[in-house]
């Protein structure tokens, strides 16, 4: 079972390419922590301003580790997160359904 996390991030206006560019920078980063096993990022076609992230940990401990990392606290929270118009995340848990079959 992994730790999930998505998160919308919206860009104030203007700010988009410069959020655009900070996530790019946080990618290798975030990969590299032990307890990541996904971190990809998405940005909305028609919304340029829309980033949506989708990130898989092995544990909550570990997403809590990226949150703490150094990375994150300068690039994140330090660059990205004030260039933000919103931010909304959401959190779960990856599970096997049993007694389903594929149809």
């Amino acid at each position: 079972m992994a730790f999930v996390v998505t998160a919308l991030w919206t860009a104030r206006a203007g700010e988009e390419d410069e959020v655009a560019r900070i996530i790019g920078l946080l990618v290798g980063p975030s990969r590299d922590e032990p307890g990541n096993l996904l971190y990809q990022p998405h940005r909305d076609p028609e919304d340029p301003r829309r980033f949506f992230l989708y990130e898989q940990y092995t544990d909550r401990a570990a997403y809590e580790a990226h949150g703490a990392s150094e990375h994150f606290q300068t690039l994140g929270f330090g660059q990205a997160i004030p260039l933000l118009e919103s931010r909304e995340r959401w959190f779960y848990e990856t599970w096997e359904p049993t007694g389903s079959q594929a149809g």
